[in-house]
């Protein structure tokens, strides 16, 4: 295979299969287990473990440098995983199911860390400066298309499928009205089905109307209660155990009490600002209303028939809030199941939605998902194993037995904490997104929240449009934008320019959080252009970690410099909600702002070589 295939011809590819594992492991994998009953806290407990492997890849990183090359780590890691979905595939229909398949997940994601060492060592390998700078947005980008496809195609392949091996689909509809009249009855009812030779599911009403006047949290809780009440009682469902939480201590920490208590005092007393409580005035919340399900016809004994019931289209401002799965069997097929349909308490037009509920075999449906992602996988692996060019500088290190091994192990890590200015390079990798790292944990929840509490009050509906449409498409086009740009000029010429794009549109939040604007084109907005210069000056950032690792062991030292970058991520990140209940929104915003001085005071004292990631030739 000639060593120039063109970098068109692998780098979408290779960063589209990079972020396919992880997106399965994270996210498919959360959703398919609740499908199949797991409880919630199972569910969370369980996989947050899968991702223990990306967060301690660093430390056999330098195995990867020492063993083998990328491009045979790369098609080898392919193949482990395409071998690693069939197996969940298979386990997916034993009665061992929950167990067998996270062990497996658990080595799909080793084996995808390590995939992601070898492909990110690789890049560096085997392109020059100039193309690593162009092709930074691009595999961003096809990372991102990766995250999009796991979290929407896979999931909707699996829910046709569903659809396709069971029953004919429930659905029903709830829409909200300004003078609509509508009454919870909250007993039991006998719900007549038509008399039929035909097993399906009937929804009582079909079209429900809920009024957008607000009820009382108590009225809330009794109606979810008679939902909850009956369907345990018929074996609709079952209770998750609450022990844990009920033999938690009331007790403070010696934290709580002595650190975070009084400096949480301190700064809510002099930076705070104060917001009114959102249930202080009316204390209303959104409407809900119950839709009753009926079989029409008993299953055999020993059978069940499950159903899940999910959004299907309309606006997301109308949700379920409790009666998402149900098990049916030849005892309780007669008895009506209990639906709470609830609109968001900031809903105040005409809106509909449309709601589903699938009875198919659900595992059959989810193992037929993770057959089709192996054999994509395996697809991947045969196009990669002739098509990733050969290049001279992807070799192993040269060892001669165990002992050298461990010795080069170690002259890795000394190496990379023995390079000039390390100590500024790490600083800078840990503060350049300290600003980000607390405004992305915030974006969400500040334009949910009540205008009450300083929030811009979106329904989910709105939030979806603003923040999952419009900023994900700036988002990608600030990535592209920024490798073509450092191309042009590199890095030294841009580093400045792209630290600005990723703080000044920060301001945006300051803007939105002072002048509360109510319309959607003034939030729309703010948020691209927030989004688009966080990725735009994010391409910098990545730019800087591939400078500071190249070297002899430049596949290791990168895995170690996005150890910090995930580390600088993290902390900042665990404090945000925390930092923002005492500020308010707006002073929470400008201490964002505030947050990126230290970051921007260390730009001038990096040591970056003029001429790199600078195009001097056309791209082949």
């Amino acid at each position: 295979m000639k060593k120039n295939n063109s970098p068109w011809s692998w780098i979408p590819t290779l960063y589209f299969a990079q972020g396919i594992p992880y997106v399965a492991a994270m996210s498919v994998a959360v959703i398919m287990y609740k499908r199949f009953g797991i409880s919630n806290g199972d569910i969370a407990l369980y996989t947050s473990w899968l991702y223990l492997p990306w967060v301690i890849k660093p430390f056999w990183s330098p195995f990867v440098d020492m063993i083998k090359t990328k491009r045979w780590w790369i098609v080898t890691m392919q193949l482990l995983v395409g071998a690693g979905l069939a197996g969940v595939a298979f386990l997916i229909p034993m009665p061992f199911f929950f167990q067998a398949t996270l062990a497996v997940l658990w080595l799909i994601a080793f084996s995808s860390a390590t995939h992601d060492i070898a492909a990110d060592g690789f890049y560096m390998l085997a392109l020059d400066s100039p193309q690593q700078s162009f092709f930074v947005g691009i595999r961003s980008t096809f990372y991102r298309l990766a995250m999009i496809t796991g979290q929407g195609l896979l999931i909707i392949i699996a829910g046709s499928l569903e659809s396709f091996t069971g029953l004919e689909p429930m659905q029903f509809t709830a829409e909200s009205s300004k003078t609509a009249q509508t009454e919870v009855v909250l007993q039991a009812q006998n719900y007549s089905v038509p008399k039929t030779d035909k097993m399906t599911f009937v929804a009582f009403p079909s079209d429900l109307v809920l009024n957008t006047n607000n009820i009382s949290p108590d009225s809330l809780a009794k109606i979810k209660a008679f939902a909850l009440d009956e369907n345990q009682k018929n074996g609709f469902v079952t209770v998750e155990n609450n022990s844990t939480n009920q033999n938690k201590k009331n007790t403070d920490s010696w934290w709580t009490r002595y650190i975070s208590a009084p400096l949480g005092h301190f700064i809510k007393a002099n930076f705070g600002k104060t917001t009114k409580n959102v249930f202080a005035g009316d204390g209303k919340v959104g409407n809900a209303g119950i839709v009753a399900v009926r079989l029409t016809k008993q299953p055999e004994p020993g059978k069940t028939v499950i159903l899940n019931s999910s959004f299907g289209k309309g606006d997301k401002s109308i949700s379920l809030a409790s009666g998402e799965r149900f098990v049916f069997t030849h005892e309780n097929w007669d008895k009506p199941a209990y639906i709470v349909v609830q609109l968001d308490y900031k809903l105040k037009d005409q809106v509909k939605s449309e709601f589903k509920g699938i009875s198919g075999n659900i595992k059959l449906a989810w193992s037929i998902t993770f057959f089709i992602l192996a054999g994509f996988f395996i697809l991947i692996f045969i196009y990669h194993r002739f098509i990733l060019p050969r290049p001279a500088s992807d070799h192993a290190t040269v060892t001669n037995s165990v002992g050298d091994v461990f010795r080069e192990f170690g002259h890795t890590f000394a190496t990379f904490f023995q390079k000039p200015g390390v100590g500024l390079a790490i600083a800078f990798m840990l503060l350049y997104r300290l600003g980000e790292a607390q405004l992305v944990k915030m974006i969400s929840p500040f334009l949910l929240d009540a205008r009450e509490l300083g929030g811009l009050g979106l329904t989910t509906g709105q939030v979806g449009l603003v923040y999952g449409t419009v900023g994900i498409i700036a988002l990608t086009l600030g990535g592209i934008t920024g490798g073509i740009a450092a191309s042009r000029k590199g890095l030294k010429f841009w580093i400045w320019p792209m630290a600005l794009a990723i703080t000044l549109p920060q301001m945006a939040y300051v803007m939105l959080s002072t002048f509360m604007p109510e319309n959607l084109i003034f939030i729309n907005i703010a948020v691209a252009i927030e989004q688009f210069g966080y990725g735009f000056g994010f391409t910098a950032y990545m730019l800087y970690m591939i400078y500071f690792a190249d070297g002899e062991h430049k596949t290791a030292h990168y895995a170690i410099c996005t150890g910090f970058m995930a580390l600088g991520m993290m902390l900042p990140g665990m404090m945000a909600g925390w930092l923002q209940e005492l500020l308010g929104y707006q002073h929470f915003f400008m201490w964002v702002i505030l947050c990126t001085i230290p970051m921007l005071s260390l730009i001038p004292l990096l040591k970056i070589d003029r001429n790199y990631g600078k195009k001097t030739a056309p791209n082949p």
